[in-house]
């Protein structure tokens, strides 16, 4: 950062290249089926935005709508996307040759020379001052192999070369340049220029400031006008740079402008840069620059030197890519796919971990409007590995809410939901390595006769294996009976689970806790092998005081018992507003992924709404709360938190230890025997209790009664 007073050779941080792969693709198609050897330039779009993160400079970006349409005028430019804040459209020229000779052979220097030669004749036809983009146009040389799918390329930045160069006086951040009030106005010039549809994709302007602190953005169009009435004038342009020690590679041709057209020899600007969409004095420079140059050097006919080849790893070769490994519709399907996660890191989330999504493996317990909710959400995060558990059928009421489902899944008796959604699934993103069981889920309260007993207890054991073998269990089952068996297991081996239920126009989202074995972030979880090694850790709280969050089951006071007898029709389907299965689809996916980058994971303590409890942990996904429920009538949401309770009937100490004890033996007891996990962990015993408390106060309150007649 330059010092007031001092002067040193004003230096400019050099643009950088981004090409989309759409852009290749679209390229090779125009070549195969349009320009054939026709070795003709190209005119084509380039786009960029100002900085956007104080740690991250934008580019230069070629996307597929960069190139030209199919139409047969050659000469044609790309349409010009205006209006768009994020992409500022600049005009660039494309030379694609035949042969890696001709391309090696291209004569660069007279190229680039061409295009300043350009530059240079804008600035003094005043074509500048109307489309000042001008300013920025870009060169780019290309081979493109289609046999083997590499593409070797080169970007050029056309840069005028001042003799002698400018030199800097003053370079700091705009904050501090500028008094409060002049602060103040600045910025809301600045997010006006941005926020109109008319200005947002115009990269240089000018902003005034008069005696009473207001300032104005306007067009390099009105400069004369306006000139002598301003107190302080600011010749500003959208920075891609974000040092903080040097201006963006826009404002050398700026400065060109600048010079040759109104003569000035002491120019302030400023570096406009942003955050969140809002103009950032902190982040964006104002600085001062003297440009003498010599006799001449304004001349029309006299077109200075030009600089500007893009550096490839420090030294001045091309580049090169191979698209040979995503040619086929599936790598495609997940390049495009990726690209917004990566575009999050890139920008909003530098700590995205897109490998531990990638390699993720999510069971989902229900395959109706919750499930198929959640494993679109789960593949839109980047998920690829998803089990779907249903045994049920896909009816004709299913399709309109449960969105993997057609009309198709319908007919002769229905598809299995679980087949039917992989299929679904599968044509969506073919990358995704989908699996459907068609298994029910053996419930308390649902006794089996001795016959069933052995399958019922396969079922149990290919359960427990399917938990075994994911990383997280998300409950969407339309029962609560259902839910039990899953969350003892996830209980019994610290696997992540996630309840989703719905209510008629509310619903519940909540991560359960780790179970009560060792439940200590530090250390690791138990092997197969070692069921019942754990029995003595069996505890509600380490020795730090941390107490484990509950599971669905905690605050229930009696044991889930069937709930699917006898009921009538409305109380037989799944009754609930349309929009809320998606709500909470959503939020439960979001908790996950929440959870995955938290660094204590499934031990991670409880956040509410406006709590500081976070700890010295960043959270860039924000809080992590155990509970959230939500009310669709008040549109209103909470975040709540439960502890574990040690009469809980899926995850307390004494249910787990019992399953390692006893195994298959006890959930066959648990199953057909509706009162004995409450007769275990104390409920039968709790509820008697109450019970007597309350038949005590009715005698009490009788003989108040008669007492008062009497009197």
């Amino acid at each position: 950062m330059a010092k007031e007073g001092s002067e040193s050779i004003l230096q400019f941080t050099p643009l950088q290249s981004s090409v989309d792969e759409g852009f290749w693709h679209r390229l090779s198609f125009l070549k195969l089926n349009k320009f054939g050897i026709d070795d003709s330039p190209i005119l084509i779009s380039g786009f960029y935005a100002p900085c956007s993160h104080p740690q991250v400079s934008n580019h230069l970006t070629l996307l597929a709508e960069s190139l030209p349409s199919d139409s047969n005028d050659e000469s044609a430019a790309p349409p010009i996307i205006r209006s768009n804040r994020n992409r500022c459209s600049v005009p660039g020229i494309l030379y694609n040759t035949n042969t890696m000779e001709s391309f090696q052979a291209l004569d660069k220097q007279g190229l680039l020379k061409a295009e300043a030669m350009k530059i240079w004749e804008d600035i003094h036809s005043g074509k500048a001052v109307e489309d000042c983009a001008a300013l920025s146009r870009f060169l780019l040389i290309s081979f493109a192999d289609l046999k083997k799918w590499n593409f070797h390329y080169w970007f050029a930045f056309p840069a005028l070369a001042f003799d002698p160069p400018a030199t800097l006086v003053d370079l700091r951040p705009a904050s501090q340049w500028f008094t409060l009030e002049e602060a103040e106005s600045v910025s809301a010039a600045c997010n006006g220029w941005r926020n109109s549809s008319a200005t947002a994709d115009v990269p240089f302007f000018f902003v005034s400031i008069g005696s009473d602190s207001s300032a104005a953005a306007r067009h390099l169009k009105d400069l004369e006008a306006c000139q002598h009435d301003v107190q302080k004038l600011l010749f500003a342009f959208y920075d891609p740079c974000h040092l903080l020690n040097n201006p963006g590679w826009p404002l050398r041709n700026f400065l060109a402008l600048i010079s040759s057209r109104w003569n000035l020899k002491t120019v302030r600007f400023l570096c406009y840069r942003e955050n969140r969409g809002f103009a950032d004095l902190n982040l964006s420079l104002v600085g001062e620059a003297l440009v003498s140059v010599q006799p001449g050097w304004r001349e029309r006919q006299c077109v200075p030197n030009a600089v500007g080849w893009e550096f490839n790893k420090g030294r001045k070769i091309p580049r090169c890519i191979n698209l040979a490994k995503s040619m086929d519709s599936t790598r495609l399907a997940i390049s495009a796919a990726d690209l917004n996660l990566k575009l999050m890191r890139w920008r909003a989330l530098p700590s995205l971990n897109l490998d531990i999504l990638f390699s993720l493996k999510c069971l989902l317990l229900g395959a109706g409007t919750l499930g198929c909710q959640v494993a679109r959400m789960l593949m839109a995060w980047g998920v690829r590995k998803i089990t779907l558990l249903d045994n049920g059928r896909v009816a004709m009421s299913n399709p309109l809410r449960q969105s993997l489902y057609t009309l198709d899944n319908c007919l002769n008796g229905g598809d299995f939901k679980a087949t039917a959604a992989v299929r679904s699934l599968q044509r969506i993103f073919p990358a995704v390595e989908a699996e459907g069981v068609v298994m029910a889920i053996p419930m308390p309260g649902h006794p089996v006769s001795r016959q069933e007993e052995k399958s019922v207890l396969e079922d149990c054991k290919r359960l427990n294996d399917l938990i075994d073998s994911h990383d997280v269990i998300f409950l969407l089952t339309d029962t609560r009976e259902s839910r039990w068996l899953p969350t003892l297991l996830c209980a019994n081996t610290n696997k992540i689970a996630i309840t989703a239920a719905l209510g008629f126009d509310s619903f519940l989202v909540m991560r359960h806790g780790p179970g009560p074995v060792n439940p200590n972030p530090n250390l690791k979880a138990e092997t197969e092998t070692s069921l019942a090694a754990g029995i003595d850790n069996l505890v509600l709280t380490n020795t730090d005081g941390w107490h484990r969050l509950g599971c669905y089951f905690c605050n229930d006071v009696v044991a889930p018992t069937d709930s699917t007898s006898n009921r009538t029709l409305d109380q037989q389907c799944t009754v609930t507003r349309p929009g809320l299965a998606p709500i909470a689809s959503a939020l439960a996916v979001e908790l996950l992924v929440g959870i995955l980058h938290h660094p204590n994971g499934i031990f991670a303590e409880a956040e509410i709404a406006n709590s500081n409890s976070g700890g010295n942990f960043e959270l860039p996904l924000g809080i992590l709360p155990h509970q959230i429920r939500g009310s669709l009538p008040h549109f209103q949401q909470m975040t709540l938190v439960g502890h574990s309770s040690n009469s809980c009937t899926a995850c307390c100490s004494t249910v787990v230890s019992e399953y390692r004890n006893r195994g298959m033996e006890f959930l066959l007891q648990a199953i057909n025997h509706p009162t004995y996990l409450e007769d275990l962990t104390g409920l039968t015993e709790l509820m008697r209790s109450a019970n007597a408390f309350q038949l005590d106060w009715d005698d009490e309150i009788e003989a108040a009664d008669d007492e008062c007649v009497e009197l």
